[in-house]
Protein backbone atom coordinates (compact mmCIF):
# COMPACT_ATOMS: atom_id res chain seq x y z
CA UNK A 1 0.00 0.00 0.00
CA UNK A 2 1.31 3.41 -0.89
CA UNK A 3 1.93 5.46 2.24
CA UNK A 4 1.17 8.84 0.62
CA UNK A 5 -2.20 7.56 -0.62
CA UNK A 6 -3.03 6.25 2.85
CA UNK A 7 -2.11 9.55 4.47
CA UNK A 8 -4.10 11.49 1.89
CA UNK A 9 -7.17 9.34 2.51
CA UNK A 10 -6.78 9.73 6.27
CA UNK A 11 -6.56 13.49 5.82
CA UNK A 12 -9.57 13.57 3.52
CA UNK A 13 -11.64 11.57 6.01
CA UNK A 14 -10.48 13.81 8.86
CA UNK A 15 -11.50 16.95 6.97
CA UNK A 16 -14.69 15.44 5.54
CA UNK A 17 -15.67 14.25 9.01
CA UNK A 18 -15.71 17.84 10.20
CA UNK A 19 -18.97 18.40 8.34
CA UNK A 20 -21.14 15.86 10.20
CA UNK A 21 -19.34 16.37 13.51
CA UNK A 22 -19.74 20.15 13.51
CA UNK A 23 -23.22 20.23 11.99
CA UNK A 24 -24.46 17.33 14.09
CA UNK A 25 -22.95 18.73 17.27
CA UNK A 26 -24.42 22.17 16.63
CA UNK A 27 -27.85 20.73 15.90
CA UNK A 28 -27.80 18.40 18.89
CA UNK A 29 -26.80 21.19 21.26
CA UNK A 30 -28.60 24.14 19.70
CA UNK A 31 -31.61 22.51 18.11
CA UNK A 32 -33.18 23.96 14.97
CA UNK A 33 -32.09 27.46 15.99
CA UNK A 34 -28.49 26.40 15.26
CA UNK A 35 -29.44 26.55 11.57
CA UNK A 36 -31.63 29.61 11.96
CA UNK A 37 -34.76 27.48 11.70
CA UNK A 38 -38.00 27.87 13.58
CA UNK A 39 -39.71 24.50 13.25
CA UNK A 40 -42.04 25.15 16.16
CA UNK A 41 -42.95 22.77 18.92
CA UNK A 42 -41.08 20.49 21.26
CA UNK A 43 -41.68 17.38 19.14
CA UNK A 44 -40.09 18.87 16.02
CA UNK A 45 -37.17 20.23 18.04
CA UNK A 46 -36.68 16.88 19.75
CA UNK A 47 -36.68 15.07 16.40
CA UNK A 48 -34.22 17.59 14.95
CA UNK A 49 -31.85 17.09 17.91
CA UNK A 50 -32.12 13.31 17.60
CA UNK A 51 -31.27 13.37 13.89
CA UNK A 52 -28.42 15.80 14.61
CA UNK A 53 -27.09 13.34 17.18
CA UNK A 54 -27.12 10.63 14.52
CA UNK A 55 -25.22 12.92 12.16
CA UNK A 56 -22.66 13.58 14.88
CA UNK A 57 -22.32 9.82 15.49
CA UNK A 58 -21.77 9.17 11.78
CA UNK A 59 -18.98 11.75 11.71
CA UNK A 60 -17.36 10.26 14.81
CA UNK A 61 -17.72 6.83 13.22
CA UNK A 62 -15.81 7.98 10.15
CA UNK A 63 -13.13 9.50 12.39
CA UNK A 64 -12.84 6.16 14.19
CA UNK A 65 -11.80 4.64 10.84
CA UNK A 66 -8.79 6.94 10.44
CA UNK A 67 -6.29 4.84 12.42
CA UNK A 68 -5.72 1.68 10.41
CA UNK A 69 -8.04 2.96 7.68
CA UNK A 70 -7.01 0.16 5.33
CA UNK A 71 -8.53 -2.36 7.82
CA UNK A 72 -11.82 -0.53 8.40
CA UNK A 73 -13.59 -1.50 5.18
CA UNK A 74 -16.76 -2.94 6.71
CA UNK A 75 -17.27 -0.01 9.08
CA UNK A 76 -16.46 2.48 6.32
CA UNK A 77 -18.92 0.81 3.95
CA UNK A 78 -21.69 0.74 6.56
CA UNK A 79 -21.21 4.42 7.35
CA UNK A 80 -21.12 5.23 3.63
CA UNK A 81 -24.37 3.33 3.12
CA UNK A 82 -26.04 5.35 5.88
CA UNK A 83 -24.84 8.61 4.34
CA UNK A 84 -25.92 7.63 0.82
CA UNK A 85 -29.37 6.57 2.04
CA UNK A 86 -29.73 9.94 3.76
CA UNK A 87 -28.59 11.64 0.56
CA UNK A 88 -31.19 9.75 -1.45
CA UNK A 89 -33.86 10.94 0.99
CA UNK A 90 -32.55 14.50 0.56
CA UNK A 91 -32.66 14.01 -3.24
CA UNK A 92 -36.29 12.96 -2.95
CA UNK A 93 -36.93 16.18 -1.09
CA UNK A 94 -35.54 18.07 -4.04
CA UNK A 95 -38.35 16.70 -6.17
CA UNK A 96 -40.97 17.31 -3.47
CA UNK A 97 -39.84 20.65 -2.07
CA UNK A 98 -37.61 22.28 -4.69
CA UNK A 99 -33.95 23.23 -4.69
CA UNK A 100 -32.53 23.74 -1.18
CA UNK A 101 -30.09 26.40 -0.04
CA UNK A 102 -26.43 26.22 -1.03
CA UNK A 103 -25.29 24.51 2.21
CA UNK A 104 -27.93 21.80 1.80
CA UNK A 105 -27.03 21.34 -1.88
CA UNK A 106 -23.37 21.00 -0.83
CA UNK A 107 -24.41 18.38 1.71
CA UNK A 108 -26.14 16.47 -1.09
CA UNK A 109 -22.90 16.45 -3.10
CA UNK A 110 -21.02 15.18 -0.03
CA UNK A 111 -23.61 12.45 0.53
CA UNK A 112 -24.00 11.17 -3.02
CA UNK A 113 -20.56 11.84 -4.53
CA UNK A 114 -17.75 12.59 -2.10
CA UNK A 115 -18.52 9.94 0.52
CA UNK A 116 -18.92 7.09 -2.00
CA UNK A 117 -15.65 8.16 -3.68
CA UNK A 118 -13.88 8.05 -0.32
CA UNK A 119 -15.30 4.57 0.22
CA UNK A 120 -13.97 3.43 -3.16
CA UNK A 121 -10.58 4.91 -2.25
CA UNK A 122 -10.60 3.02 1.04
CA UNK A 123 -11.42 -0.24 -0.74
CA UNK A 124 -8.59 0.36 -3.19
CA UNK A 125 -6.16 0.86 -0.32
CA UNK A 126 -7.41 -2.26 1.42
CA UNK A 127 -6.51 -4.25 -1.66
Amino acid sequence: MALPSRLLLQGAVAVGGLVPVLAGGAGALGGPAALGLDVGGADAGSHFRYLSGLLLAIGLGFWSCIPGIERRGRRFALLTGLVVLGGLARLGGLAADGVPSAPMAAALVMELAVTPLLCLWQRRLAG
